[in-house]
């Protein structure tokens, strides 16, 4: 099974949701003229959170709340877009900056990515299907300079 490779390649990065680690900051991007933003703070307790918000003409028009954690059988990525209700995407796949978590019962997406390039840009990619055709959708972030106090 690839899933038994991926979480055991995680686990060896030091210990279950510890290996994702790299996805800990601050990320702004752009998707036409609205700007993109998803924070997620360091892992702890066995989890990570996020949230992200989508801002276009000086107004949020999408958030989500988002959680990477721990359980019995396995690491999930947990959204919950506009606040509905959580879905959960099982870690199938991962690198040293390469996390992917499916659900394949979910209708859109199936497959969330994470993947890490350089030390600054972190690349977010959904894949499903939209009225039976497929749709990829990526999202560029690049990690914002932390303000100084």
């Amino acid at each position: 099974m690839v899933w038994v490779f991926g979480l055991a390649s995680v686990w060896a990065q030091g210990g279950g949701v510890a290996g994702l680690a790299w996805m800990e900051g601050h990320w702004s991007g752009q998707m036409g003229r609205a700007a993109l933003e998803e924070v997620w703070i360091a892992p702890a307790g066995g989890a990570m959170l996020g949230v992200s918000r989508t801002v276009a003409r000086d107004r949020m028009v999408a958030f989500e709340f988002l959680r990477i954690e721990s359980r019995a059988d396995g690491i999930y990525y947990v959204a919950q877009p506009g606040g509905r209700p959580p879905t959960a995407f099982k870690l199938t796949r991962s690198a040293a900056a390469l996390a992917v978590f499916e659900n394949p019962q979910h209708d859109h997406p199936k497959k969330i990515t994470y993947r890490l390039e350089g030390a600054n840009t972190l690349v977010a990619a959904v894949e499903g299907d939209e009225g039976g055709k497929p749709k990829l959708q990526e999202f560029r972030f690049e990690r914002k300079a932390e303000a100084r106090k």
